[in-house]
């Protein structure tokens, strides 16, 4: 019997969800390959970008089990602790809040 997963990139507009069906034995890396989502990426690699399942890092080589979700994680734009400092910095100068 097969496994369901899904594989999932998301950009900051729009969410890519491609659902896959694998063998049992499967990897993070055949459903990486499976998924084609490698197109939609810079220079058409997963290589620089981290990889989990279910919110936590993993390699390649991890085994996969029925109705795991394998996430492509984007480097972030900015720091979200000095983004918020930022912003706080900006309130005070300019005494409002949100």
């Amino acid at each position: 019997m097969n496994i369901r997963v899904e594989v999932v990139y998301a950009l900051p507009d729009a969410q890519t969800i491609v659902e896959l069906e694998l063998r049992p034995g499967a990897t993070v890396a055949d459903a990486l390959t499976a998924s084609r989502l490698q197109e939609m990426l810079p220079g058409n690699s997963f290589a620089g970008f981290r990889i989990g399942v279910w919110g936590a890092c993993v390699l390649p080589a991890t085994e996969l089990r029925d109705r795991d979700r394998v996430e492509i994680y984007r480097e972030l734009l900015a720091d979200p602790k000095q983004a918020r400092r930022q912003r706080a910095r900006q309130q005070r100068v300019s005494g409002t809040r949100r």
